[in-house]
């Protein structure tokens, strides 16, 4: 009995004991700002590479650099044109450049998208996001009850040819755009009047669409008021700040030095990338990025699960920056598969050239060239001379780049041309001779 009385305590001690575990709780990074957001769930290709103390996350950017990479959310008032408030914007702020994400007429009002000085790289990508309006429409006499203006609405969605209208400022050309969602939020059968909500394609005319949906109820129509409350990833709920806004933003940091209400305005360029698939970057490979260079899979830290082949993609850094957007060449299962290749190539780069510093130039054969250079056996700019050695020629040892050579006859050729170039004495002969041999010594190897 005592036996089984101990045993018993034994059993409930070991139930309360906690044991030790080694596994750690998982990051939450489901709060994290703008590109880091979810960071967690992206695939992971290496973890190894070196941080460089260059660069910083976009929200604790320098006050000069966060207006660089800025935009705002700007609640466009009815009566002055789009370009109109994109300069007062300019000479406010003082900025160098400044630009918009698709024209508003003047008696419309809502969400107007200002990019600032290196911003204005995605104008043209945000120009083409989707849009949604909400618009007052008047009938010209009794519709028959809201049912039949839903179901108007209803036929109207999808690809539909339009042509602006006799006011705009643009070529009145037939053209198709896609609505891809109408409501009817009000109806008022006293007044001949409804408040219709709409989102569509960039380049509707929804003025358009409101003449299209009298013709459809065969009873006339025109717009009356119109408002934007979308465009792109932002809407009137996120971040939207009128003119006075930023007009006192500006003065309480010019008179107060108080940054704090121009940071509320202003938020980093990174904010509108949200919805692209997302590359993240060693920092070795961020400034030959800026440079224009491909991204190749050597650099690829973390990826995004369902990228295409040709989709458009953002390329960003560990701290969360975003450096260019570009062109994806290969598929997430590829990218996780292959040990080399181009991954993605630029569309557009966004941060400014050397933010960090230039790793290209370390390898063996860049430090084998610039050792040729000292020598005197390359030219200043690496250019072949009378004295370059014939395997960094051929591309033959440890300069390997090409197959070896196999046959005598190509061996014969090389050897004449490199004499031919030694005895013209002139670098650009030399240079000249260069590619030509090469390219001869291939053809021979694959006859051979």
């Amino acid at each position: 009995m005592a036996e089984t009385e101990k045993k018993k305590k034994k059993k409930a001690v070991e139930e309360l004991y906690i044991k030790p575990e080694e596994t750690q709780k998982p990051i939450d990074t489901s709060k994290w700002p703008l590109l880091l957001k979810n960071y967690s769930k992206l695939l992971v290709r290496t973890g190894h590479y070196t941080p460089l103390p260059f660069g910083c996350s976009p929200m604790t950017r320098p006050l000069d650099a966060y207006l660089l990479y800025g935009i705002l959310n700007l609640d466009k008032p009815v009566n002055p044109s789009s370009h109109e408030v994109v300069s007062w914007i300019k000479r406010i702020m003082n900025c160098e450049k400044t630009g918009h994400s698709g024209t508003l007429d003047p008696k419309v009002s809502g969400c107007l998208l200002v990019c600032l000085n290196r911003a204005t790289r995605l104008v043209k990508a945000q120009q083409s996001a989707g849009k949604e309006y909400i618009a007052v429409v008047r009938f010209h006499s009794d519709v028959g009850g809201a049912s039949k203006v839903q179901k108007a609405l209803d036929e109207l969605t999808g690809a539909c040819f339009q042509r602006p209208p006799v006011i705009s400022a643009v070529k009145r050309q037939l053209r198709v755009r896609t609505i891809y969602e109408a409501k009817l939020l009000e109806y008022n059968a006293k007044r001949q009047m409804a408040v219709v909500w709409a989102s569509c394609e960039a380049g509707t005319y929804i003025r358009t669409l409101c003449v299209h949906l009298g013709f459809m109820l065969g009873v006339g129509a025109h717009m009356q008021e119109l408002r934007r409350n979308r465009s792109g990833v932002l809407d009137e709920h996120k971040y939207m700040s009128t003119m006075h806004d930023v007009l006192d933003a500006q003065y309480m940091y010019n008179n107060m030095r108080d940054e704090k209400y121009l940071r509320r305005v202003v938020m980093p360029l990174e904010l509108i990338l949200t919805n692209y698939p997302r590359i993240v970057v060693k920092d070795s490979a961020v400034n030959a990025i800026c440079y224009g260079a491909q991204l190749m899979i050597p650099g690829v830290l973390r990826f995004e699960q369902q990228i295409e082949v040709g989709s458009e993609i953002v390329m960003m850094t560990t701290k969360g920056e975003a450096i260019a957007t570009g062109i994806a060449q290969m598929t997430t299962a590829v990218i996780a598969s292959v040990d080399h290749g181009v991954v993605a190539v630029i569309k557009r780069v966004i941060m400014e050239r050397d933010t960090y510093n230039m790793r290209w130039g370390y390898g063996p054969r860049s430090s084998d060239k610039k050792k040729l250079i000292l020598a005197g056996k390359l030219t200043e700019k690496g250019k072949p001379n009378e004295n370059t050695p014939k395997a960094w020629l051929l591309g033959q040892g440890r300069w390997s780049y090409l197959p070896k050579l196999t046959s005598e006859e190509a061996q014969a050729e090389m050897d004449e041309a490199l004499k031919a170039a030694a005895k013209a004495g002139k670098k650009k002969r030399a240079a000249e001779a260069c590619p030509v041999l090469i390219r001869g010594a291939s053809q021979h190897w694959h006859h051979a």
